[in-house]
């Protein structure tokens, strides 16, 4: 599969809660590709948890230094890359990303609020209502998830190893 790809990174688009770190890791691993996650990066270069970068600086400067991350990880390749749930809003990081193959993880709300529940981490989900949150979110977001390359619907019943392998079986579909 990794001669098909010739080095295009894959970019893991989709909600938070989707399992695209997870899944990210798994795909990097089957492809022999490095793995990286623009959340942790983020974190690592702040200095500060996500958390706190919402808190302190705002969702602005947060999406500023995403887009940052963004740019400098698509100099490299072979790699798989989560991104953050929001990734997709900036126009910019639409250039960005289709340096690769795009591969949206969607999930329906009901589980990525079960995945969600007890998770504290996640800023937009703070201080409302999480399930009407995220299906705000999810309608907000779905016209732009729905521009990548790859569509994969995932649901409660398959392990992210299952999840991993239908995204590789389905890579040829979309590669000329």
């Amino acid at each position: 599969m990794s001669s098909l790809l010739k080095g295009v990174n894959l970019y893991l688009i989709g909600m938070m809660g989707t399992g695209k770190t997870t899944i990210g890791r798994l795909l990097a691993q089957q492809l022999s590709y490095g793995f990286v996650d623009t959340d942790s990066i983020v974190v690592q270069a702040a200095g500060k948890s996500i958390n706190q970068i919402f808190a302190e600086l705002g969702e602005a400067a947060f999406r500023q230094l995403e887009s940052d991350v963004l740019a400098q990880v698509c100099a490299y390749t072979k790699l798989t890359i989560a991104t953050g749930g929001g990734i997709i809003l900036q126009r910019e990081n639409w250039g960005y990303l289709h340096h690769g193959l795009i591969v949206w993880l969607d999930a329906p709300v009901e589980l990525l609020y079960t995945r969600l529940l007890e998770d504290t981490t996640r800023p937009l989900l703070q201080d409302v209502d999480p399930k009407g949150r995220l299906r705000s979110l999810l309608e907000q977001r779905t016209p732009l998830y729905s521009q990548a390359d790859l569509r994969i619907p995932i649901s409660e019943e398959e392990t992210p190893e299952q999840i991993a392998t239908r995204v590789i079986e389905t890579i040829p579909s979309v590669l000329k």
